[in-house]
């Protein structure tokens, strides 16, 4: 073959690589364009007292209604307000609809708002803030690793009315209140809070706001202009003005109920609500883990054009918009089972809407199974902005429940819809939706905009996802840690924690511990239940709650401190120290074994089983080489969990210890050096006394004679003297007789004292044989003076001199530790600690690994725990290996009411940001002077008072047979989500206090309300 040919048959084979990586590249690029986007998360706030998807689906599943009475709590002048004549002006013939009555309460501190700014800021903002945060929780994502990244908001809005009509505002508001309104600063304030980098849009359609924002992220997310995305809408009304407007058109249902699709169809209604979806590709949601609800399979937004008018709904556009989602998807309408409508219940839109349904999914479909459609504005009234999304979350619940649940309010199917001309039937009672081989069960959610701008979505069930593969149930004690920004809200926490563990009675402990310590942030203040199972883990989370001292129940504040581990010396080692680590953790039992395999050449009997002799171990020759091991693997285990160390240091044997995992010798060279120690030191004559002394060392001091030394300065006032045994007794008499507590330990050689002479030329030699590194962690010496950890005679000299313990701790604090940790088979050093450095102790806190008495697979996960609390950072898939994220409370918001009111002063502004604090003050002053039972007798009374109010209002017809008392479970005597927030909201106005929404889930009876009252009352008696 001439080169020529070589050179085109060259150029033929690359052109065909080149072809086949295009194609590659192009099939890469459809598949991302026509991706199905995963629905990872929902969250929302609905009318109804609806807090979570799965509230909203009692409701829904339930038929229960939703709409309440206008609020009380926005200044609206409601008396005013109504006139039952329609269409009379600056009037509504309404007194009900679907409120948010909470819409003004948000926790400020939480997102590092001012109080001032809080008031300033619109609602509908403060509500985004806090749903979102709890779209990331419920994903099981930490809303703070999330930082930086590039995801998308998109947000839809229709209202700025907040504080319109207001002329004079307090003092300092007026500043944040240009942002607080502003519609871009909706969205912008997500991305800037939670440091998103992705596209961040609010936008405006009407009433399609939501599902536009839906169908826009989920183009982002395939276009790759992020990799995660929240969309949703939130609505709240500052002002009455729709009712009245609409009530000028008598285009409002004269009852306050929409009848979607009903023959008695006589309105609508409105409502408030938002809700957020966390969106992924598909692809990345089961590549990362992420949970999968749902499936957004296609989704298309049209507009109406020149309809028959600005706001009149147009049939051919909404079937156009129906039929681009379809393609999108790559579906036929017989692949759709069902349809949330939008169903306003007006007599002109509803008609219109059902006719394009009928035109599209009512044709063609396979069997005798009809399209079956509904509405959730039956329930809720029309949430506008928010409707969209709203109507999503319900469909993917149904989807997960497999059930359609009914729409209310329908007498009977709309005549003025031919329902004949399509198999299309509403939902008036609940149908089963169960999942079917071979065909995937999906819905189509529709919102039209009252601008003309139509949006249609279609969701698919959740790929199926394999059984996890089965394990043996952990039974050992876990740490169970929680995390907030305040303590109320740390055991506000714990009690929502404690009622969801009594309704989620089969969660795995296992599972539960590591979805506590990887899906939630770590805030600064902090606690954690130390617990064996879940009786006891219940018992420590009420314990925290109440705000109860309990032994498995550790608190802490997060210390900007650092960290250092301190190793124990001779004299603490303990029959069967590490025994049960070794059973239970195998990175120790690894360690461990490692150090005995060293160790063992120079020993006469292996370090294992001199363990569990007590004659043997308590021999030095074995006593220093069998704490040197259990302390390097206590280090090992400890490093696995990510726990590292600033500094470390250690007492006599216990500085070999630290110098080595600093990086000082090799272990070989380590285990010789710790053997040679404990075995000349073995072989010197015995006899020889050591005493510990409860004076200074500048009392003592001036006392030594020949023959006795300072062994150890272990504090202020903690000395060990060490010595010829007649002259030690004789100091330690005299000492005593001048009030100094004496204590003579039990030790077979008087170390760090002259009689240490005789072994120092040999043990240099050994020293000297070693190869030396600088160390990798800063080692702090407890020697007198210069210490050279790299040289041979600085181990010398820690034979012979005294360890100043105290001085060392001392150094320690001085560089910024303020968390000391004990590797040791004890206590020991954690006791003396705190008075080394006496009134400058501050926070400081000593924290032992183990406890003698304590069994070690509770003291190990404890000490751990305690760390975490004071803000030592620990990797804890680590230690919860095999743990899966399982369902968790999401945070317990500690929410104040911020609302500007156009009917009061300024001055009566100014004073709604104090008035909770006086008011609680007040009743807690009523308090203070009574014993226990009779403030809770004062509570009691007030709380029941409070409760039959709340019981009857809602239900003003109702007769209640059950009569309430102090042990009553609120939901089993004629309450309900409703009368529950109503109760809520009375003792907020009575107490002063910021409640949770979910109080009466928290504390189901009148005595359990009493007794958190009673807790946050008196707390309140502490305030400035």
């Amino acid at each position: 073959m001439t080169t020529q040919q070589d050179k085109v048959v060259e150029a033929l084979r690359a052109s065909l690589l080149e072809n086949e990586r295009l194609r590659r590249a192009n099939d890469r690029l459809s598949n991302r364009a026509s991706e199905p986007i995963a629905i990872v998360s929902m969250a929302c706030r609905l009318p109804g007292g609806i807090s979570s998807p799965e509230e909203l689906w009692h409701l829904v599943a339930e038929g229960v209604d939703g709409v309440t009475g206008f609020p009380r709590s926005r200044g609206w002048d409601l008396e005013s307000l109504y006139d039952p004549s329609p269409a009379q002006p600056g009037r509504t013939y309404l007194t009900e609809a679907g409120f948010l009555h909470d819409a003004g309460e948000f926790d400020a501190g939480f997102f590092g708002l001012s109080e001032r700014e809080a008031l300033g800021t619109d609602p509908q903002q403060r509500l985004l803030l806090e749903t979102a945060w709890e779209a990331f929780e419920r994903a099981g994502l930490d809303p703070h690793a999330v930082r930086g990244s590039d995801t998308g908001v998109f947000a839809g809005l229709m209202y700025h009315d907040y504080a319109h009509g207001i002329e004079q505002l307090p003092e300092g508001v007026g500043s944040f209140l240009g942002l607080g309104k502003s519609g871009s600063v909706l969205s912008g304030r997500l991305s800037y809070l939670f440091d998103l980098s992705g596209p961040s849009v609010t936008l405006d359609t009407a009433c399609s706001s939501s599902l536009v924002a839906l169908h826009l992220a989920a183009q982002a997310l395939r276009n790759g202009e992020c990799s995660m995305a929240l969309a949703g809408g939130v609505t709240v009304m500052a002002t009455p003005g729709a009712f009245v407007d609409f009530s000028q058109q008598r285009a409002l249902a004269a009852d306050g109920r929409i009848k979607a699709f009903a023959g008695a169809a006589d309105g609508t209604n409105w409502a408030e609500g938002v809700g957020l979806l966390l969106l992924e590709r598909l692809s990345d949601a089961q590549r990362l883990g992420h949970p999968v609800l749902a499936v957004v399979r296609g989704s298309a937004v049209n507009q109406d054009g020149a309809s028959n008018g600005l706001t009149a709904p147009n049939g051919p556009s909404q079937e156009r918009v129906i039929r681009a989602a379809l393609a999108s998807a790559g579906l036929s309408a017989a692949d759709v089972d069902a349809v949330e409508a939008h169903g306003t219940g007006t007599t002109l839109g509803d008609p219109i809407e059902a006719q394009a349904l009928l035109a599209t999914y009512g044709q063609d479909r396979a069997g005798d199974e009809p399209l079956w459609l509904g509405s959730l504005k039956s329930n809720i009234g029309h949430a506008q902005a928010a409707a969209g999304v709203a109507g999503v979350i319900k469909m993917v619940m149904a989807l997960q429940h497999e059930v359609l649940p009914r729409t209310l309010h329908v007498d009977e199917p709309s005549p003025k819809v031919d329902w004949s001309a399509g198999a299309v039937e509403l939902l008036t009672q609940s149908r089963a939706w169960p999942a079917r081989p071979g065909r995937r069960r999906r819905t189509g959610v529709s919102s039209f905009g009252i601008s003309g701008t139509n949006a249609h979505v279609i969701l698919e069930e959740a790929p199926a996802v394999a059984e996890p593969a089965a394990r043996e149930e952990t039974t050992g004690v876990l740490p169970f840690v929680l995390s907030a920004k305040s303590p109320q809200a740390l055991r506000a926490q714990a009690g929502r924690l404690a009622s969801f563990l009594d309704v989620e009675d089969t969660t795995a402990p296992l599972d539960l511990a590591y979805s506590l310590a990887r899906t939630r942030s770590a805030f600064d203040r902090r606690a954690a239940v130390i617990a064996a199972d879940m009786p006891e883990l219940l018992g420590g989370l009420r314990r925290l709650a109440a705000g109860e001292t309990s032994p498995v129940v550790l608190e802490g504040s997060r210390s900007r401190g650092r960290l250092a581990m301190l190793f124990t010396g001779q004299g603490s080692q303990r029959v069967g120290m590490g025994e049960e680590l070794y059973g239970e953790y195998p990175v120790f039992a690894a360690a461990f074994d490692a150090v005995c395999a060293e160790l063992d050449p120079y020993l006469s009997r292996p370090l294992a089983e001199v363990l569990a002799d007590k004659e043997l171990l308590d021999r030095t020759e074995f006593a220093q080489p069998a704490l040197f091991a259990v302390e390097v693997a206590l280090f090992r285990l400890l490093d696995s969990w990510g726990v590292r160390p600033d500094f470390v240091a250690g007492h006599s044997i216990g500085e070999l210890a630290a110098a080595h995992v600093a990086g000082v010798w090799s272990l070989a060279d380590a285990a010789r050096l710790v053997a040679a120690r404990g075995r000349l030191m073995q072989q010197l004559p015995a006899g020889g006394a050591m005493v510990a002394v409860q004076a200074s060392e500048e009392e003592v001091r001036p006392l030594l004679v020949q023959g006795v030394d300072i062994a150890a300065v272990n504090g202020p006032r903690a000395v060990v003297l060490s010595g010829v045994a007649s002259v030690v007794e004789e100091l330690a008499q005299r000492l005593a007789e001048q009030g100094s507590r004496v204590k003579h330990l039990t030790v077979s050689h008087a170390f760090h004292s002259s009689l240490m002479d005789g072994m120092l030329e040999e043990f240099g030699e050994v020293a000297s044989g070693l190869v030396y590194e600088k160390p990798r962690i800063p080692v702090v010496s407890n020697l007198p003076g210069e210490a050279d950890l790299t040289s041979p005679e600085h181990w010398v000299r820690h034979v012979r001199e005294e360890v100043r313990f105290a001085d060392g701790v001392r150094t320690l604090a001085a560089e910024g530790v303020t968390t000391f940790l004990e590797l040791g088979p004890g206590g020991v050093l954690s006791a003396m600690g705190p008075a080394c450095l006496g009134e400058q102790a501050g926070d400081t806190a000593f924290v032992p690994a183990l406890r003698t008495g304590i069994a070690e697979d509770r003291t190990v996960p404890a000490a751990l725990a305690q760390l975490y609390t004071r803000g030592t950072n620990v990797d804890w898939s680590a230690l919860l290996v095999g743990g899966r994220r399982v369902e968790l409370p999401t945070y317990a918001f500690q929410r104040r009411s911020y609302w500007l009111e156009a009917t009061t002063t300024v001055e009566e502004n100014v004073e709604t940001l104090d008035q909770g604090l006086g008011a609680r003050q007040a009743l807690a002053a009523r308090l203070l002077p009574l014993s226990e039972t009779e403030q809770l007798d004062l509570l009691l009374e007030l709380i029941l008072t409070e409760s039959e109010q709340a019981r009857t209002e809602q239900s003003p017809d109702e007769f209640f047979e059950e009569e309430l008392d102090q042990d009553s479970p609120y939901f089993e005597v004629g309450f309900n989500s409703l009368s529950a927030v109503e109760l809520r909201n009375r003792l907020v106005a009575v107490t002063g206090l910021q409640l949770s929404p979910m109080l009466l889930f928290d504390q189901p009876t009148p005595a359990y309300v009493a007794d958190h009252l009673r807790e946050q009352l008196l707390a309140a008696s502490k305030e400035k």
